[in-house]
């Protein structure tokens, strides 16, 4: 990220340096009631770089810079609804004179304090009339290369973010200073020479994030040691082409913003956000001063490097700061109001110590003044709009905030033009310029080499033709030679003839061949072994040759076989995807086989145990002290649970009248396990009739039941004890009377026990239905009930899901109702159990009894508005909208779009987050 305050430039974490030209604003900002002030700076002055311009006449620029006070703006913000409400009996704190660019502050009717500003923009001021008065002047700066910073300061809710960031999507008048800003550099630059790089970032909990990459959340700050300039290596930057790229860049950077509801403001900034603009712009028909000096070197003056100007606009949409008791934040949100204000109690510190003149400056108690050094008492041209508001309620904070406008008009910055030479710019041009050269050495050498080897086969040629000749010659005079030698040999033998016959002499053999053949293979020689020569590297070619063309033939068989591999390869993958396929119908089959014989095994053993039963209550011929007409109920009871419908019910009902209800009660009783679970069958069944269930109560059943699960470790006898305690349960009466005798923590502590499904549907069933009953809210959740069905949750049966889903539609029903008859405050007893992942997280499950309670469910919690901010942060916002469109049943989504509607939380979250409703 490019960052630099003077002259240097950090691009994507890489310095590159550059020479600097620091020159003064031509013209002088007005220092009414200014106190010039050392920079902001703890180590003194600033210096420029060594490398500065010196202009033609040889003379140095001024370093020092012109003063430029930093400009205040105070602007009104109109009355909010709920202001003209509860302040209806009371004038506004403030009174303004926008004529006198004054303001005072009532104390009380009688009494008042005169503030003067540099601008005073009241409630009816237009976006416009604040851009062209605050931001304007400091644009039009930066457009001619100074460092400019336009920043809002005020209370939550005052309008600063409306005032710097508002894109104006459906009113284009409501634009803010971001987008105007941005509109007119691009108005006045040029794209093909000129450059404009945006980077936007948030300051949050003093951890600097880049709102462009959420992920790059921890982005350092980098001080030149030599000039005192800040950067941020670490941050995107993003080249701007149009405007709106730019506007879609401001949606991004949004969205990631932290914000919360607080009474003060119901979308309150919870980061201070900076949006910095980098804009580059070359200096037309001027050069520096080094290039031109000699006017005898030619070549120099063809490498003169344009002079580009760097400007740099950070706009600063601060935090509103706060106070506790008013905004009423606690947990996190109480931990950011803390962080917040403490940033801008710093910056106000550094500020303090700049209008006092102080020797210190603390500028590294946090990193948001470090990171606006150069705003204040810097080099950069600053404005300051300070946003208050009407209300007298907060006359405390709208003076605290006057008062740090007062002090900032006291801050005096030095201002400087920043302009480099185009080095870059340059090194383009000479590489082009290089690239040509290149080019035309490398025709003017092929060209050459064209020459050379023309030359060169001319050269062959005339070779040759000489050597010819010469070898020609050379023949000649070898012939020549060997017949003078000849007859030069034949003369000496007749003088040697002619010397032996006058001496006498015997004549001795002539040696004239051995010397003739000694003097022609000395000719001969070297011709004999040239030719040896060439003959040897023809053959040594010709092996050359064979060799190539076997080694042609295979890489050609090779190709061929590496061809037939491939296609035998593609036959063998496709018959390998056709082997998994069948594997994995094979394994599809096997499944479903094993499932048929395990449905078949509980089927034998179910056949097994009543063979068993039948075989003992043979052999025992009775149950023992049970009386004869128990044992034929028994054994009718038996006979009958093998049926189903209304014949069962109707067998159970005649023996119920014929047998009395004590005596199956007395059963329970029961040391023999198989008496009590089938006389509990007996009983569930009699409590599924409702004209039965008085008189199961009045009897004891109730209590008889209750017993059962409290001493029984038989897991039948839980789930059919159970079924009939959810039976009696949904007489409201009776459920009185289970939570009187302690029934939830028995049920409770079953449900912990069991592993059985079934076992765990009837205990569910039992306790979601007391979930419906007004009255037991708080005893129920008291003895565990909510926490029972949540444990519940671990069988992940559909059937059990369902049971607790029920319940907690319930349980939330009820709450929604007490909340509306205003009997109940606070939090839902669901979210405090920690219900909410678990409804949240199954609102969409595929089986539609679940989804349809906890869709419910949802919309009951939703309804009261102290849910509210649980359900955003917990994701049950988003489960809320999906029900209000894609729910199936139309009661169940018009409750949903209802319970959306109302909620002015949940309203204001959707427009955060830009949920088209």
């Amino acid at each position: 990220m490019a960052t630099s305050g003077g002259g240097s430039s950090y691009r994507n974490g890489t310095h590159r340096g550059s020479l600097k030209v620091d020159r003064p604003l031509s013209v002088n900002s007005n220092p009414k009631t200014s106190v010039k002030s050392k920079p902001f700076s703890s180590s003194g002055p600033r210096r420029s770089s060594t490398g500065s311009i010196v202009s033609s006449t040889g003379a140095a620029n001024d370093d020092a810079g012109v003063p430029g006070r930093v400009r205040v703006a105070v602007r009104l913000r109109p009355r909010s609804a709920e202001e003209m409400m509860a302040d209806a009996d009371f004038a506004d704190c403030v009174e303004l004179q926008p004529e006198l660019k004054r303001l005072k502050l009532r104390r009380n009717n009688w009494d008042s304090d005169t503030y003067e500003f540099d601008e005073v923009l009241t409630e009816f001021a237009s976006q416009k009339r604040v851009y062209e008065v605050v931001a304007k002047p400091v644009v039009e700066s930066v457009l001619d290369g100074y460092n400019g910073t336009i920043m809002a300061y005020g209370q939550t809710g005052t309008g600063k973010t409306y005032t710097l960031g508002c894109l104006g999507e459906e009113d284009t008048a409501a634009r803010g200073i971001m987008v105007r800003a941005m509109e007119d550099i691009l108005a006045d630059v040029s794209l093909e020479t000129d450059s404009v790089c945006v980077s936007y970032l948030q300051l949050y909990m003093e951890s600097i994030q880049d709102l462009l990459d959420p992920s790059n959340d921890n982005i350092s700050i980098v001080e030149d040691p030599k000039t005192g300039d800040v950067s941020l290596p670490g941050a995107n930057i993003v080249e701007i082409r149009n405007q709106q790229s730019f506007v879609e860049l401001l949606c991004l950077g949004e969205a990631h913003r932290f914000a919360a509801n607080t009474k003060l403001n119901a979308e309150s900034s919870r980061s201070h956000a900076i949006l910095m603009v980098h804009v580059e712009r070359s200096v037309k028909g001027k050069h520096s001063a080094l290039s031109g000096e000699n006017g005898n070197n030619a070549h120099i003056k063809t490498l003169k490097p344009a002079i580009i100007r760097k400007g740099k606009l950070v706009v600063v949409d601060l935090a509103g700061s706060e106070r506790i008791d008013k905004s009423g934040s606690e947990g996190h949100t109480l931990e950011e109001a803390k962080s917040i204000n403490l940033s801008l109690s710093a910056l106000g510190k550094c500020i303090n110590a700049l209008a006092e003149n102080s020797v210190h400056v603390p500028i590294r108690d946090s990193k948001l003044t470090r990171l606006l050094r150069d705003s204040f008492g810097g080099t950069a041209r600053t404005s300051l709009v300070v946003t208050i508001g009407p209300s007298p309620r907060h006359r405390g904070e709208t003076a605290s905030t006057i008062m740090f406008g007062q002090r900032a008009m006291k801050v005096e910055n030095m201002l400087k033009l920043k302009e480099e030479f185009d080095y870059k710019g340059l090194s383009r041009r000479l590489d082009v310029q290089l690239d040509k050269l290149i080019a035309e050495h490398e025709r003017q050498q092929k060209s050459f080499e064209d020459e050379i080897k023309r030359i060169t086969a001319d050269a062959k040629n005339r070779i040759s033709e000489v050597e010819r000749s010469y070898a020609d010659a050379l023949e000649k005079d070898r012939l020549k030679y060997q017949k003078d030698y000849m007859e030069s040999i034949k003369k000496l033998e007749e003088q040697l003839v002619n010397n032996q016959q006058k001496h006498g002499i015997e004549k001795v053999p002539v040696g004239h061949k051995d010397g003739g053949s000694a003097l022609t293979s000395n000719i001969e020689s070297p011709m004999i072994s040239t030719i040896k020569e060439v003959s040897e590297l023809k053959k040594l070619l010709q092996k050359e040759s064979l060799l190539r063309k076997a080694a042609e033939e295979e890489v050609n068989s090779l190709k061929s076989q590496l061809a037939q591999w491939k296609m035998s390869e593609t036959s063998e993958n496709s018959k390998i995807s056709k082997l998994r396929e069948m594997l994995e119908d094979e394994a599809r089959q096997k499944e479903k086989l094993e499932g048929e014989i395990a449905i078949l095994h509980s089927q034998l053993l179910q056949i097994s145990f009543e063979a068993d039963e039948t075989r003992r209550r043979l052999d025992r011929g009775g149950f023992g002290k049970v009386p004869g007409d128990l044992d034929s109920l028994l054994s009718h009871v038996k006979h009958q649970q093998q049926e189903s419908g209304n014949g069962e019910k109707a067998s159970i009902a005649k023996l119920f009248e014929q047998v009395g209800l004590q005596k199956i009660l007395s059963l329970l009783e029961s040391e023999d396990a198989d008496l009590q679970i089938h006389a509990v069958k007996v009983v569930a069944n009699l409590a599924a009739e409702e004209t039965n269930q008085g008189k199961i109560v009045e009897a004891g059943g109730l209590t008889s039941l209750l017993i059962l699960l409290r001493s029984s470790e038989n897991e039948t006898i839980h789930r059919v004890a159970a079924g009939a305690i959810a039976n009696l349960a949904m007489n409201e009466t009776n459920q009185e009377l289970i939570m009187d005798q302690r029934g939830i923590s028995l049920l409770s502590m079953t449900a912990a026990n069991a592993e059985d499904p079934q076992t765990l549907r009837m205990v569910a069933g039992a306790i979601a239905n007391l979930c419906g009953n007004d009255k037991l809210q708080m005893k129920l959740r008291g003895e565990g009930g909510i926490k029972a069905l949540l444990g519940m949750v671990r069988c992940r049966n559909p059937d059990v899901l369902a049971q607790v889903a029920r319940g907690i539609a319930n349980f939330a029903k009820c709450e929604s109702r007490a909340s509306t008859q205003g009997t109940k405050t606070g939090r839902s007893l669901l979210i405090e159990d920690g219900a909410l992942p678990w409804i949240v997280q199954n609102a969409n499950n595929e089986a539609s009894p679940v989804r349809r309670h906890i869709e419910l469910a949802l919309c009951h919690l939703a309804q009261h508005e102290a849910n509210a901010k649980d359900m955003i942060s917990g994701g049950a916002l988003w489960e809320l909208v999906r029900i209000s469109r894609d729910c199936s049943r139309e009661d169940i989504r018009t409750l949903a779009h209802r319970t959306l509607t109302s909620s002015s939380a949940f309203l204001a979250e959707m427009r955060r987050l830009r949920i088209d409703y």
